[in-house]
């Protein structure tokens, strides 16, 4: 089969299409022929959509080719952005309707990719809540292979991630093409191989319940596709992605600033506290030099539980005496800073919003609404609910004041109707809800572009490259336990850059696994991401806090590093009992390894850890002690602690340059 740029069905090609559009006679065939191509300098916005961008047209250049179905009078522009100096190229399509009768869209492709013969193998990040992003790595054989999510987010289940690599490819060696949507609604990702061994890819807005209906003169955005190659395996690949979404996608004042060392009450109280309660927790974090308090949910409306309260985003001052000025004023006072929690998205049966508004919800006419965590969905497609949560929130805004904000999303889409849309119409209201989303976030953010702000979707069950463009960072999992953060951690890791990953020290037993484990391993863990706490301090010993204290000492000394530096993974949790990662700063100067066993093995071999990034000329110091040459360090390594006792064991290793 000869390879297509955006292949659609009826003419002979027997595989997936990239686009389908049906017509008022039925037929969903289209024949999209090369009209004309246009080279820019730079690289245009997205209107309403998440995109890369560049901060001079010198960085880029963008291709544009026009497709025309002349019999439908539909225009198709595929867009191509390579950058000069990153291994990426982005990708969109446009669609126009130029001709006398409306179409209706059932799929468009941001990005469709034909690969010659060639074995290849499939690695996705799939998973669950509170286990997200696991690696899965399969042989591409004949058929096809899916990778969506339908759940109106991007979902703790499938990642909008894939990359497909040679079967020899390894974290240093090997080729790798991998593939993301900056989309955070219902996306696809799809992978076939043919009776011909070859191999189509694509990626874009699921077509699974997605039907636009599209009338003459209007058009189309979809969102964008980033294509990254490397030839210096995985991590290559995963510094590149790194690159791009740290650089050219995350915007603001925090996409390089500092971030700061939080502690969040949800896990010390969850609904049961009180100004007391709180005060408790700022004083004793403000004594271990914690930077920023985040008061979780429970601030709001009658919210004693997870049945009521969501979407009266006013302040309750039965539990806190004082208010959030007061709260936020006593945080201030001892010089930290102050962070509030939301949930825009959603609200509870039992609220003053639902009781007023009770079409605000999603939900399908004459049928009882689906629940989850007691709460319905908010119909973000409909502009006078956004307007209305929009009002409520900036009342709080401007009348306390805030640093930073958590925006959670705990529940799925379901009962996906808008009572504003007419029957024709239905099948948009997945994407109108994200679209509607995004313009509620570009509001927000700009609005207060002081605030640092926080995705959150009952962890990491939106954790995009779409969500990244608004918010810097997002929280990775509820799941806090320090052993399986390694796995979540990993594999995060292969698309999304550290200083995006949330990542919380929290009390033992556990939470949610009930595993113990040691203070210094699940510190360890946590500042391999943006560091904070979610935990009480007055109840640990005054050992524990003196290993917090050095903690966030240590964290702050080397937080640029940590957050900024290059990452390099060493070895995986997915294939052994051990983990370890690097960071290395720019001139290689510095680097700093974590290591973590799992669990010991009896009479078990000596092992030793090889570092990588260095330079193999310079000669580096490790820990404060013996001399190393970068190339000794990246090419033989150094044992490991032999005395190290017991599972659940981590190490660090501060690497500097011998001047």
């Amino acid at each position: 089969m000869i390879p297509q740029e955006m292949p659609s069905h009826g003419h002979g090609d027997f595989r997936n299409p990239a686009v389908q559009i049906k017509q008022v006679n039925g037929s969903s065939i289209t024949e999209f022929v090369y009209d004309s191509y246009e080279i820019m300098a730079g690289k245009p916005a997205l209107m309403g959509l998440p995109a890369t961008y560049v901060e001079s047209d010198s960085e880029a250049e963008t291709l544009v080719i026009t497709l025309v179905d002349h019999l439908l009078e539909l225009t198709l522009k595929l867009s191509y952005t390579i950058f000069a100096d990153r291994q990426v190229i982005a990708r969109n399509s446009f669609l126009e309707n130029k001709g006398q009768e409306s179409v209706s869209i059932e799929k468009i492709a941001s990005a469709s990719l034909d690969l010659v013969s060639q074995d290849l193998e499939l690695i996705s990040l799939a998973g669950r809540h509170n286990k997200e992003r696991e690696i899965e790595r399969q042989t591409v054989q004949r058929g096809t292979r899916i990778i969506d999510s339908k759940r109106g987010s991007s979902s703790h289940q499938a990642n909008p991630f894939i990359a497909l690599v040679s079967p020899k490819t390894d974290e240093f060696t090997g080729t790798a093409i991998g593939l993301t949507l900056v989309y955070s609604g219902n996306h696809e990702m799809l992978v076939e191989r043919d009776q011909f061994e070859q191999t189509r890819v694509m990626a874009g807005i699921n077509p699974f319940g997605f039907e636009w209906e599209l009338e003459p003169s209007q058009s189309f955005q979809s969102p964008e596709a980033l294509l990254v190659f490397s030839d210096q395996g995985l991590n290559g690949m995963s510094q590149t992605f790194h690159d791009v979404l740290q650089n050219r996608l995350a915007r603001g004042k925090f996409k390089h600033a500092d971030r700061p060392i939080l502690i969040n009450n949800w896990e010390a109280t969850y609904f049961d506290f009180n100004t007391d309660k709180i005060k408790a927790i700022v004083d004793g974090a403000a004594e271990l030099g914690i930077e920023l308090f985040v008061l979780d949910d429970g601030w709001f409306g009658k919210r004693e539980d997870d049945t009521s309260g969501l979407g009266d985003w006013f302040e309750n001052t039965d539990k806190l005496s004082g208010g959030l000025a007061g709260i936020s004023d006593y945080v201030h006072a001892k010089n930290m800073s102050f962070g509030l929690w939301f949930e825009p998205e959603m609200v509870n049966a039992d609220s003053d919003l639902y009781r007023a508004h009770p079409d605000y919800a999603l939900q399908i006419p004459n049928r009882s609404i689906s629940t989850s965590r007691d709460q319905y969905v908010l119909d973000f497609s409909r502009k006078d609910v956004r307007e209305t949560i929009i009002a409520r929130m900036r009342h709080i805004l401007d009348t306390v004041d805030i640093d930073y904000i958590k925006w959670d999303m705990n529940r799925s889409l379901t009962d996906v109707y808008s009572a504003t849309l007419g029957s024709a119409n239905q099948g948009e209201v997945f994407h109108r809800y994200v679209l509607g989303l995004y313009e509620m976030l570009e509001t927000l953010t700009t609005e207060y572009d002081h605030i640092l702000w926080e995705g959150c979707s009952g962890g990491g069950g939106r954790f995009d490259p779409g969500f990244l463009y608004y918010m810097p960072q997002s929280w990775t999992s509820d799941n806090t336990d320090a052993v399986e953060r390694l796995d979540i951690q990993y594999g995060t890791s292969f698309l999304y850059p550290i200083s995006s990953m949330g990542s919380h020290v929290s009390v033992v037993p556990n939470h949610q696994t009930h595993r113990v484990t040691g203070l210094d391993i699940r510190g360890d863990v946590a500042m391999s991401g943006v560091f904070g706490y979610e935990l009480n301090i007055q109840d640990m010993t005054v050992a524990d806090k003196v290993t917090v204290s050095e903690q966030v000492a240590f964290y702050k000394q080397h937080r640029q590093l940590l957050q900024y530096g290059k990452f390099h993974r060493l070895m995986s949790p997915f294939e052994t009992s051990h983990a370890a990662w690097l960071f290395v700063n720019p001139d290689k100067s510095q680097a700093i390894a974590f290591y973590f066993r799992k669990f010991v093995e009896s009479a078990g071999p000596l092992h030793t850890i090889k570092f990588a990034g260095l330079d193999p000329e310079k000669v580096y110091q490790v820990n404060g002690d013996a001399s190393y040459g970068g190339d000794e360090l990246m090419h033989v390594g150094i044992y490991l602690d032999p005395f190290m006792v017991g599972d659940y064991q981590s190490r660090k290793f501060v690497i500097d340059e011998v001047i």
